[in-house]
Parts: structure tokens; sequence; C-alpha cells
């Protein structure tokens, strides 16, 4: 089973799917040294309500352009790049879902969408020589058919847990729309 390490374990077995999430540079605060943060699921689940809040950090997938642009390039993925089966994804103001069977490593599928998105966004955005993405994703190994269910409802739910839509169908930017889009 391949396994690399940043700062976060990273394992990727033989045909298994990822819960993968990666975020713009700077979009978390920085946790106080006397706060004990939360480990395990719970770490996870606090960082995202934290990333749903979008109260702190960039915003920089608010701009069509952009979220746009990440769409395609998931997309592209596995059209054109032949790097993973995508099962699900959304793209929210400050961070970024996919479920995912990667054909290669996971690390090179990562490192081509956010290669490219962090190019391009940034050329949109008129920035140059700063980061756009944070350096490392999150990935969690799915375990069974009842978990991949679990987590693409929980990606396609997002924008509706942030009061951005009434139904997750209405996130452009976001698998569910696509499905319905193309249906």
């Amino acid at each position: 089973m391949p396994y690399y390490e940043r700062h976060l374990p990273h394992w990727q077995p033989e045909e298994a799917w990822l819960f993968i999430t990666w975020r713009l540079a700077g979009s978390l605060p920085a946790i106080p040294v006397y706060e004990t943060p939360p480990a395990g699921g719970r770490a996870f689940v606090s960082m995202h309500r934290i990333l749903d809040r979008t109260d702190t950090g960039p915003t920089w997938l608010k701009d069509t352009r952009v979220a746009n642009l990440v769409c395609e390039l998931i997309k592209q993925s596995e059209s054109a790049k032949k790097l993973c089966k995508p099962g699900g994804y959304v793209v929210m103001s400050n961070h970024v879902h996919l479920l995912a069977q990667p054909l290669k490593t996971s690390a090179n599928l990562t490192r081509w969408v956010k290669g490219a998105s962090a190019r391009s966004a940034n050329q949109i955005l008129n920035r140059t020589g700063q980061p756009f993405w944070q350096h490392e994703s999150f990935d969690h190994w799915v375990r069974d058919s009842r978990e991949y269910n679990r987590i693409l409802s929980y990606i396609e739910i997002n924008p509706v847990r942030a009061g951005l839509v009434s139904s997750p169908e209405l996130w452009r930017w976001s698998s569910a729309a696509s499905t319905e889009t193309t249906s």
C-alpha cells in the first residue's frame, strides 16, 4: 500500500476511493498555543466548520471564473489526464472536496489539479509570487460503499449546510449540479 508523509500521513490502497480536501493558503486561523486542538475525526469536523463560515482568510473561489476553472480541471483529471475516476466534488469559497479513485497516486492528482488551478487563478486574480493553495491536502481512504455514500452526501450537501443554496443541485460548482444538468 503506497504511503507518504509530509505533515499528515497519506495512505492509498490499490483501487481505493479517497476523500480529498484542499484549501486556500491562509484560510484557517492560527490555533493559539494555549488551546488544545481536537484530534482525529473531531479535528476534521472542527476545521470544516471554520472553513464553511468563511470569516477568516481568502475566499478567491467565490470568483465564478476561478470556481469554474477548478471544476473544469477536476473533470479533466478524468477525461484528459486519466489521473482519477471522480465520484463527487464541491468547490466552496475557500476549499474543495473531492471523492475520487486515483488511477495514479493521489499526490499526482492533487499536484496537477492544484498546480494548474493555482497558476490560472493567480492570473485571473492578478496575483503573482504568492501561494494560492495550502501546501498539503487532507485525504481519507474510504473503507466501504456505506462510507462512500455518506461522504458523497456530505460533499454535495456542503453548500446547503453553509447556507449558500436550498438544495445541492442549485450549487453549480458541484457534482450534484453536474448530474442535474446532464440528465
